[in-house]
């Protein structure tokens, strides 16, 4: 029985108006559905603006976001959204996106995939063509995410390497005769060159301000960077207020503490550094020995077979 052949322009076709039906229906169910109201106030909202000056290509792109988020409001649900959120605000509301508008940004990312991934399988003949086009929507739509947590890993670890330093200078303030707050004031203008624990310093600073007790604006750090070093600066000072210990003496252990787990994570980083280094250094002398034994045994093979003649 002869197997039948498969006529690629054809399937091309098909493709191209598959991705056309699908993209209009996505389009009119996005339409149809309510949409909610957002709040762009708070640190979200300065964010957003400072990301607004200081990104051209962010301004540029941000009415179509905020439009698109605003059509797609009605999809997320609650734990969907929660989860989006959580993600933003551990990457320190990057671009004070709001959860809607992260996934307009991973759909416009899929959208653009898909016009590049019909592109590149319209040029590239043969059965590859069609491995290209989920390939490349998959990529674009991924491609926010990854931006996103990037960004999160970075902004921990400043907030990881620069919090025994803070809470150094907390320490000293308050045993300079300073209260809490106006260490912490201290540390926001003090320690300009870690923005990413300044940005949140200054938050628990301004939640103080408006009235929160000292216990909440912590437990909403611990939540907002939810790092161990973080969690137990937050809960020793907790339990400090609770029982009524001296915060100065807390913090001084606190920064004894955080100097000490990073001088382990250190050691910890060289050692799979230098397991990690075993392969390639196996390899470097492996390609070393191969290319003085090429040459050697060609220049023994000559030597023989001049002393044979």
């Amino acid at each position: 029985m002869p197997i039948p052949q498969i006529h690629y322009p054809s399937l091309r076709w098909l493709l191209v108006g598959a991705a056309f039906i699908a993209t209009a229906c996505l389009v009119y169910w996005l339409a149809a559905r309510p949409t909610r109201p957002t709040s762009r106030l708070g640190m979200r909202g300065m964010k957003r603006q400072q990301s607004l000056l200081r990104r051209p290509l962010w301004a540029s792109m941000e009415p179509l976001v905020r439009w698109l988020g605003v059509h797609i409001s009605g999809v997320l649900s609650s734990s969907s959204r929660s989860a989006l959120d959580a993600q933003l605000t551990y990457a320190g509301d990057y671009l004070g996106m709001t959860p809607d508008e992260y996934l307009a940004c991973m759909l416009l990312g899929g959208g653009i995939g898909t016009m590049v991934g019909g592109v590149a399988s319209w040029l590239v003949a043969g059965r590859m063509a069609f491995l290209l086009f989920p390939v490349a929507i998959a990529l674009g739509a991924i491609v926010p995410y990854l931006v996103v947590d990037g960004a999160r890993v970075e902004r921990f670890k400043a907030i990881s390497r620069g919090l025994p330093y803070a809470v150094d200078l907390m320490a000293l303030s308050m045993s300079a005769g300073l209260d809490f707050p106006a260490s912490i004031q201290q540390v926001v203008e003090k320690a300009k060159a870690n923005e990413a624990l300044r940005e949140e310093l200054a938050y628990v600073l301004q939640q103080l301000q408006l009235g929160r007790t000292r216990s909440q604006a912590l437990r909403e750090l611990a939540a907002r960077v939810p790092l161990e070093s973080v969690r137990e600066f937050a809960q020793s000072l907790v339990q400090a207020e609770e029982r009524g210990n001296p915060v100065a003496a807390v913090l001084e252990v606190q920064a004894a503490m955080a100097r000490s787990r990073r001088s382990n994570q250190a050691e910890k980083a060289a050692t799979d550094m230098r397991a990690k280094m075993v392969l390639p250094t196996m390899m470097l002398i492996a390609v070393g020995l191969l290319l003085i034994a090429i040459p050697s045994g060609m220049m023994l093979e000559k030597f023989s077979g001049g002393i044979g003649k």
